[in-house]
């Protein structure tokens, strides 16, 4: 299982904090996809996604037991 954490604009979307996926693996890609699928206008071209408390690339792959965190753009001055 790929545990996901939200925060920020993400949270209030998803409407929880985190969520467990019942997935083996799949790349950063996949993970994106899905979240934009499961939650419309979740803006997947615009997150960085964590992978284990690292950025992560998109062809990254992601395995059972890693912890994922979808990192939405700052902005602010």
């Amino acid at each position: 299982m790929i545990q996901v954490n939200y925060f920020a604009r993400l949270r209030e979307l998803t409407g929880k904090g985190q969520e467990t996926l019942n997935r083996d693996s799949m790349t950063v890609k996949e993970l994106l996809e899905w979240a934009e699928n499961t939650y419309p206008g979740f803006g997947a071209d615009t997150i960085q996604v964590a992978v284990n408390e690292e950025y992560a690339l998109k062809d990254d792959p992601i395995r059972s037991g890693d912890i994922c965190a979808f990192i939405p753009p700052v902005s602010g001055g």
